[in-house]
């Protein structure tokens, strides 16, 4: 019976009724990598007609990729153990069983046998000095036996020699004049003789004594021979020597490469896994590095133990293993833009106007305390209510926020509270899904496959992860490790359908002068992975701004009272309606005295909410969309407002400046503080001359003030000396005596 046939069986034992999503979905990728069709699949799972849906297995069938571990047919052949399975003892297959189709090259079904030509001129010692220069160095031991005992009607190797290098051995051959048995020692030609394929350290021939774990022997006597040279071929194996056996097999010996025992033995391990797989059926008992192979130039029983071939198949083992993974990297062929010109997909739908489509991925990342839980909510609530957000217009539809932050309490206050503060009637609770993990959350490996499993078949339109620095795996600075992480994004996405949104802090220090991409604390993987990349940024707000964000609040809430509360005429001007001060005067005439106590403890809070708010900036970083101008928002607890007056539109962080920029806003600081310091110096030598009831010399005026007389009378003058400010409020005059005097201007001058 066929593995198909026996997995067909087995597979009667499973109650699709019984699985969890997962186990019913490691099914179906089981028999896709096994070659069965969906049909199977579908035909089983209909034994579960309470969640079957026709069709699903379709699109989920073809939403299968390749995996670095993939299932295979021995889950289900797990499965069917725990519902009472038993297999028959003569085909047994174990939990490890390997049935994937990972690694094979050669259909051994079809495959053509390849003749192994007997040489016509046999040369002996020829053969088995190539052998010798092939595999060893001249000063590394080799291990041989030509002496043999019979036991139980077969003849065994002794444990032979091992004395002699590689050098010495080629050197004597050399000069035998054809007779190896002069070297080597006489061997039983109906025996044949042996040689080990490892060098040995001199001491023994166990696998203690191997000094290089360099080559692993491969050996086939269940097949004919012709076909084990075209599979050992078609593999192309990294054989340093092919020897046929002298009866019904090749042994290859190949290069293996190992750095020590334990890498061989994985090596080995996978090495003949390929080969079964290829149909090549060896001979397993061939694992250890200091076992016999049969030696080349010797007779066996009448027949040639000689050296096929040399240097075959790839160069060395990585070239190979790369070799063999990439053949079956269930990857898609490369296409023709020809072909799909007038046939291109249709792009996904946007899911966020502008900025994100269905099923792609999405990084918010701002600083501490920015809000970024409370935009990742008011998004949720955008795409549940088909509602703007921030800026951007929100496909409607479900939405599961995954809180792995706040206990549950707190939550879904926040949600609520989201919903009152933007004025969103909750019309669509039922599109939104809260799962609370705080305490319970896992690494992000780990979670993918439970987060699939519970948001199976919910059609959710996203998933929000918030943060996710709770379920990172791995140091979030390196670059393999976070691309790996990164990878289970994809995975939801792929398995669910869904765009996956998610929120991660900025890195420590300025972040203001870096581009949008660089501020993402950890691996740039971060940044560079997502479809969609929107950066938070705080502004820092001038005095002058928030008084009148303070000024527009108050104002506001005085419309708003005068609307709710009095019948008002609308006899205030433009300039009125915008001024705080005037409407609180107009407020004060219209209102009786307890309605105005009551306005101004709406004020106040007005006012709080003013102080209380900071400024921010989303830019963002597009794979899918062009680049969108920042957005300025207000964060006024618990949710964020664009900023639609342009009120934030000139403000650069400090640190965005350019060095440039800088540097001139330096030296302006510098100048303004140099001349206010000069001007109160002046101001402090004049007051205190004048005190004395003088008329202020300028001479006595430059020595309270370190200068020249000269330089002082300049500040007065129209040159480049000249100080504006000074002028301003003082003037030079030419005394009775002839002397130079200093006074303070006339008030009605200085206006």
């Amino acid at each position: 019976m066929d593995n198909q046939m026996d997995l067909l069986n087995v597979m009667e034992y499973i109650d699709p009724a019984e699985l969890d999503y997962q186990g019913w979905v490691n099914v179906g990728m089981a028999l896709q990598q096994e070659g069965y069709p969906c049909s199977v699949w579908d035909s089983w799972s209909q034994r579960d007609p309470a969640r079957y849906h026709a069709g699903e297995c379709g699109r989920k069938w073809r939403s299968f990729r390749g995996a670095s571990t993939p299932v295979t047919g021995g889950t289900i052949i797990q499965m069917a153990r725990e519902f009472g399975w038993t297999p028959d003892p003569g085909h047994e297959l174990a939990w490890d069983d390997a049935i994937s189709r990972d690694g094979v090259v050669v259909d051994s079904n079809w495959v053509e046998g390849k003749e192994v030509e007997e040489p016509d001129r046999w040369d002996p010692v020829h053969d088995l000095i190539q052998y010798l220069e092939t595999l060893f160095d001249s000063t590394e031991n080799v291990g041989y036996v030509t002496n043999s005992f019979e036991k139980d009607g077969k003849y065994m190797p002794t444990k032979g020699n091992w004395d002699r290098t590689a050098g010495q051995l080629i050197e004597e051959l050399s000069h035998c004049q054809g007779d190896i048995g002069n070297v080597l020692g006489d061997y039983n030609p109906e025996v044949g003789a042996w040689i080990r394929f490892n060098p040995l350290d001199g001491n023994g021939v166990r696998n203690e004594n191997v000094t290089e774990f360099r080559y692993a022997l491969v050996e086939s006597d269940s097949m004919e021979i012709e076909k084990q040279n075209a599979i050992i071929r078609e593999l192309e194996l990294p054989v340093a020597c092919l020897v046929h056996s002298g009866k019904k097999s090749l042994h290859a010996i190949v290069r293996i490469d190992a750095a020590d025992y334990g890498e061989y033995r994985k090596r080995v391990d996978y090495l003949y896994e390929v080969c079964e797989k290829n149909g090549l059926k060896i001979d397993k008992q061939n694992r250890n590095p200091s076992r016999l192979s049969r030696m080349p130039g010797v007779l066996r029983a009448g027949n040639k133990q000689f050296l096929v071939d040399t240097n075959i198949g790839k160069r060395d083992w990585n070239e190979w293993h790369e070799w063999i993974e990439s053949v079956n990297d269930d990857l898609p062929e490369p296409e023709s833009m020809a072909d799909a010109w007038d046939h291109l997909p249709d792009l996904a739908d946007p899911l966020i106007e502008g900025v994100l489509r269905k099923g792609h991925k999405m990084l918010v990342a701002g600083p501490s305390k920015a809000g970024k839980s409370f935009a990742l909510i008011e998004l949720c609530i955008a795409i549940a209510e088909g509602r703007k957000w921030l800026s951007w217009q929100c496909s409607k539809g479900r939405v599961m926020y995954v809180n792995l932050e706040l206990d549950r309490a707190s939550c879904l206050h926040r949600f609520r509270d989201v919903y009152a503060a933007s004025g969103i009637r909750p019309e669509h609770l039922d599109n939104l899904d809260i799962w609370n993990l705080r305490g319970k959350s896992v690494p992000m490996d780990k979670l993918a496959p439970k987060l699939i499993r519970r948001a199976a078949r919910k059609d959710y339109l996203a998933v929000v992860i918030d943060p996710i620095y709770k379920v990172i795996t791995g140091d979030e600075n390196s670059a393999d490790q976070m691309a790996n992480f990164c990878n289970q994004f994809d995975k939801v996405c792929t398995e669910l359908g869904c765009a996956v949104i998610y929120c991660h802090h900025h890195s420590k220090g300025s972040q203001g002068g870096k581009k949008s991409m660089d501020r993402a604390s950890g691996s740039g993987v971060f940044a560079r992975d997502p479809d969609a990349l929107l950066d938070l940024i705080e502004l820092e707000t001038t005095d002058d701004l928030m008084k009148q964000e303070e000024n527009k609040a108050v104002c506001d809430a005085c419309r708003q009272y005068l609307d709710a509360h009095f019948k008002w005429e609308d006899d205030l001007s433009q300039d009125d309606l915008c001024s705080s001060y005037q409407m609180l005067n107009y407020c004060e005439n219209k209102l009786d005295k307890w309605q105005y106590k009551a306005l101004m403890r709406i004020v106040e809070d007005a006012r709080k909410g003013v102080r209380n708010r900071s400024a921010w900036r989303i830019e963002g970083t597009l794979r899918e969309f062009p680049k969108f101008p920042p957005v300025n928002l207000w964060l006024d607890y618990p949710v964020h407002v664009a900023d639609e007056s342009g009120a934030l539109g000139d403000i650069q962080p400090e640190d965005v400046l350019s060095m440039k920029e800088r540097m001139i806003q330096n030296r302006k600081k510098q100048a303004e503080e140099k001349r206010i310091k000069k001007r109160n110096e002046f101001e402090i030598a004049f007051s205190n001359l004048e005190l004395e009831g003088e008329e202020v010399s300028a001479q006595e005026l430059a020595d309270r003030l370190e200068t020249s007389s000269k330089e002082l009378l300049s500040w007065f003058g129209s040159g480049q000396r000249q100080k504006k400010n000074l002028k301003k409020d003082f003037e030079k005059y030419l005394g009775d005596d002839g002397k130079m005097l200093i006074r303070r201007r006339a008030q009605t001058e200085q206006d």
